[in-house]
């Protein structure tokens, strides 16, 4: 079988037609140092999981292991001289998280996987189904890359013969420093679509206090998207398109059978872009951190999961125009576009470099792609890392001042009033 990191290939095309996209790797450097026949630099991909040393190096040596029967445990025994173990093993057979966490547990600080067949590198990203073995996204605590399969099978003979040192090199992902760091976070409104939404829905929760500090202090400029799909024009009017799209099948959201119908999704979306816009415009970019912090808490079940529960709680929230949100979210039922989606769609596929948006959520920092774990400190500190360092930020240098942390526990809210 092969190995289920989940490149998100559009399964949305069965649904909704003819879907061309592309995306952009993101790759580290690997040299090998140690073994001349193939000393040399090395493209290896970078994960979407896994903690990964940004801007940083690590040195260590190469250890391959083939799963047991069971399909994914892992054993091996290091015979270097005190360098730190870098896993390989081999794309198949079992998930990613898997071999991440059994790996770190035999003690590797960085896993390899190495394709099973001749293709262009691709982007790691780890499948829910590695859940069935008790692991999980956040489980992962060590940079994982993916290396061709040329390269896998000459560094297994190499360790056949001899030790090979390992040297990755992260220094060409560090953002690019300025003044003021920019960062977007493509997210969806769903709440019922399994540990992926759960993960970036917590995120939201603890990282809203660290966001209104930093967006009220004018360090930085933040700004939430969202994805749709299309549904093609002779099927717009289908039960299926209606139940999962609007205005006219301009813009959907395929539903999953056990949530929210993918239609009430989209207007979530829609609502929560128009409160940004609106916030955005009016100076108060962080209402919208409170606005889908309080949405979660009191329209998460299916029965509340609707525009009347949303409008209810925008107007529980200081400081939001209702009116201006609800123009601009517009007639979802009507044969029109809408002016904020159609933006959304522009930005999702006007990346040059990055290529389109395609897998949720996705965090972009300073125009350059987030590889790490989704949530507060690690996110914050590659932030602070897109400062110039003469511009280096307070609450980079003292992330736990009194301050800075009690207005984060507080939610950032009695700021608003200095």
């Amino acid at each position: 079988m092969r190995e289920k990191f989940g490149l998100l290939t559009s399964i949305y095309i069965l649904l909704w037609g003819t879907c061309l996209c592309s995306s952009v790797v993101k790759n580290n450097c690997l040299k090998v140092t140690s073994f001349w026949p193939i000393n040399g630099d090395f493209d290896s991909p970078t994960g979407n999981s896994g903690v990964h040393r940004h801007a940083g190096t690590l040195n260590g040596t190469a250890v391959y292991s083939k799963p047991d029967k069971s399909g994914f445990h892992i054993s091996f025994e290091s015979r270097h001289h005190g360098l730190p173990m870098v896993l390989l093993v081999d794309r198949g057979e079992s998930f990613l998280t898997s071999k991440a966490w059994y790996g770190r547990h035999a003690g590797a600080v960085a896993i390899l996987i190495a394709d099973d067949i001749n293709e262009p590198l691709i982007t790691m990203a780890t499948s829910e189904d590695g859940q069935a073995y008790g692991e999980s996204e956040q489980d992962i605590v060590i940079p994982a890359a993916f290396i061709s399969k040329s390269l896998g099978d000459r560094i297994k003979e190499a360790i056949s013969n001899g030790d090979v040192d390992i040297h990755l090199d992260w220094r060409e992902s560090l953002l690019h420093p300025n003044e003021r760091v920019e960062y977007e976070f493509w997210t969806n409104s769903d709440y019922e679509c399994g540990p992926k939404c759960e993960s970036q829905h917590e995120f939201i929760k603890n990282f809203k206090g660290a966001a209104r500090i930093l967006e009220r202090k004018g360090f930085i400029r933040f700004s939430p998207h969202y994805i749709t799909w299309y549904c093609p024009e002779p099927f717009a009017l289908s039960n299926r398109c209606k139940s999962q799209c609007i205005n006219h099948g301009r813009y959907c959201v395929p539903g999953l059978d056990q949530g929210y119908d993918g239609q009430d999704v989209v207007v979530q979306n829609l609502i929560q872009a128009c409160l940004f816009k609106v916030a955005n415009e009016s100076g108060k970019p962080w209402l919208w951190w409170d606005y889908v912090t309080e949405f979660a808490n009191s329209c998460q079940s299916k029965k509340k999961y609707t525009k009347e529960c949303a409008y209810k709680v925008i107007r529980s929230l200081a400081g939001t125009e209702l009116d201006k949100i609800d123009n601009c979210v517009g007639d979802t039922e009507a044969n029109v576009e809408n002016p904020v989606l159609e933006a959304e769609r522009d930005a999702r596929i006007g990346k040059e470099s990055l290529g389109d948006i395609t897998i949720l959520p996705t965090l972009l920092i300073n125009n350059r792609q987030y590889r790490g774990k989704l949530e507060k400190g690690s996110v914050l500190k590659e932030i602070c890392a897109g400062f110039h360092e003469t511009a280096q930020r307070l609450f980079c240098l003292r992330e736990e001042a009194d301050g800075f942390r009690d207005m984060a526990l507080d939610g950032g809210r009695h700021s608003d009033e200095q």
